[in-house]
C-alpha cells in the first residue's frame, strides 16, 4: 500500500528583531491552521523561525546574543504551538537558536527539530556545516557570524516517523552532498530544510544573480541521488535591511520541483508525497547495496580540504596513493 505524507513548506516573511516570540508563535499557528484545513499531515517551517537572523549582526555582550536563543523547548512562549499540533494531528518541524547544558557546558546550537502529531518530539538535529566567519568584519554589509555564534553539531540523524524515514539539515547543510549521503545510507525518504540565505554574498558578489539556481540545484541534486523527498523552506523577503531569496519548494526523488512558494511573505506550498516512489531510484540506479564503491572514497573522511587532513594536519602529498 503506498505511503503518502501530505507536506506543507511553511515560509516566513520577514521578522523585525522587535517582534516578539509570541507574535511570531501565532504567526506560525496561522500556517499550520491552513496547513491543516488542506489536509497535511506535516508542516515545515525555516531556520531560526522565532527570532530574525541574528547572526547578521555583531554583538559582544554575551547576554544579548542569548536573548534570541531558547533554553527549553517547549517553552512558555512555544506551548502554543505544540498545543495546536497535538489538537489539530498535525506535526512540524521547526528550527531555533538553543541553549543546552551539558556535562555542566552551557553550548549553543542552530537546531531544528521534528514533532509528531502528539506534540512529541521524536528527533532533534543541529546544524553541521556552519557558514561565514567568527571575527567581526566591518567592510561587510551585513555579517554572517554562525561560526561565533553557535558549534557545531555531531552528525546527520533520521527517525521513522509519518510512515517513512525523516532526516533533518540546516541552510548550509544542503550545499554539502555528504549532507544527503550521510541520510541516504540510513535509507532517508525525506529531507527537511530550514534556511536562510541572503541574496547578496558579501565575499562573492559575482554569485549574487545565481542565489536561486544554487538553491534550487543542491536540493534538486540531493534528492535524486539519493533518492529521496527534499522540503527545503525559507525565511523570505527583506528582513532588517537584508534581502532573502525565498524559494521554498517541494522535491521529489526524481529531482523535480513538485510545489513550491510564489511569494516573499508567509506562505505555505503544498505536495502529496508517495515515500514508495523513492524506491524506483533507491533499488535501481540509486541501489547503493550493489553500485557503491566505498573503497574508492577514503579520500573523502581522510581529508578535511585539499590541503588539511581530517585531523587538522597539513596534507604531507597531493598525490592520490593507488595500491
Amino acid at each position: 500500500m503506498a505511503r503518502f505524507v501530505t507536506i506543507a513548506a511553511g515560509q516566513l516573511g520577514p521578522i523585525a528583531r522587535s517582534e516578539t516570540r509570541t507574535a511570531v508563535v501565532a504567526r506560525l499557528m496561522a500556517l499550520m491552521r491552513e496547513a491543516r484545513a488542506c489536509g497535511c499531515d506535516l508542516i515545515v517551517y525555516p531556520e531560526l523561525a522565532l527570532t530574525t537572523f541574528f547572526p547578521r549582526w555583531f554583538f559582544e555582550d554575551q547576554a544579548e546574543i542569548d536573548s534570541f536563543f531558547e533554553r527549553e523547548m517547549p517553552g512558555p512562549e512555544t506551548q502554543p504551538l505544540f498545543d495546536l499540533a497535538r489538537e489539530l494531528g498535525i506535526g512540524f518541524c521547526l528550527g531555533y537558536a538553543e541553549l543546552a547544558v551539558e556535562a555542566g557546558i552551557v553550548r549553543r546550537y542552530n537546531t531544528s527539530i521534528l514533532v509528531d502529531k502528539s506534540g512529541a518530539i521524536v528527533l532533534k538535529y543541529r546544524k553541521v556545516h556552519l557558514p561565514g566567519h567568527a571575527e567581526h568584519e566591518p567592510w561587510r554589509e551585513f555579517q554572517h557570524l554562525e561560526k561565533r555564534y553557535f558549534e557545531p553539531g555531531s552528525g546527520f540523524g533520521v527517525v521513522d516517523a509519518f510512515g517513512g524515514v525523516i532526516g533533518m539539515a540546516i541552510c548550509n547543510d544542503r550545499r554539502w552532498s555528504e549532507t544527503y549521503r550521510v541520510m541516504g545510507l540510513q535509507g532517508v525518504e525525506m529531507v527537511l530544510i530550514g534556511y536562510n540565505t541572503p541574496v547578496h554574498n558579501p565575499p562573492a558578489p559575482e554569485h549574487d544573480d545565481l542565489s536561486l539556481f544554487h538553491n534550487g540545484l543542491v536540493m534538486q541534486a540531493g534528492a535524486y541521488q539519493n533518492g529521496t523527498f527534499v522540503v527545503g523552506v525559507a525565511k523570505a523577503g527583506r528582513e532588517e535591511g537584508v534581502d532573502q531569496i525565498g524559494g521554498s519548494c517541494i522535491i521529489a526523488p526524481s529531482g523535480e520541483i513538485i510545489a513550491a512558494c510564489t511569494t516573499k511573505g508567509d506562505e505555505i506550498a503544498l505536495a502529496r508525497c508517495d515515500l514508495d516512489l523513492c524506491n524506483s531510484y533507491k533499488r535501481t540506479t540509486f541501489n547503493f547495496d550493489v553500485h557503491r564503491q566505498p573503497r574508492a572514497y577514503g579520500m573523502i573522511v581522510e581529508r578535511k580540504g585539499v590541503t588539511t587532513m581530517a585531523d587538522g594536519t597539513p596534507v604531507l602529498s597531493k598525490g592520490l596513493m593507488l595500491p
